[in-house]
């Protein structure tokens, strides 16, 4: 795991917490909702690949 991917998470939460902030400020709280809901689908994108990384592991530990 890499340091950078923890910083890169952190990123988008604060730029969709800035966001959400901004649009629900101004009365747009669905558009707030979705970016909420953009901004999670994101990090779990860029998580994949590292959860794909553990299971191989766990299989390689194991012997699966």
């Amino acid at each position: 795991m890499d340091v950078s991917l923890i910083f890169r998470v952190a990123g988008v939460g604060i730029l969709v917490a800035i966001a959400v902030q901004i649009l629900q400020k101004t009365g747009r709280d669905e558009q707030a909702t979705l970016v909420t809901v953009s901004g999670i689908v994101v990090v779990f994108l860029m998580l994949v690949g590292e959860i794909g990384e553990l299971f191989a592991t766990v299989r390689e530990i194991f012997g699966f």
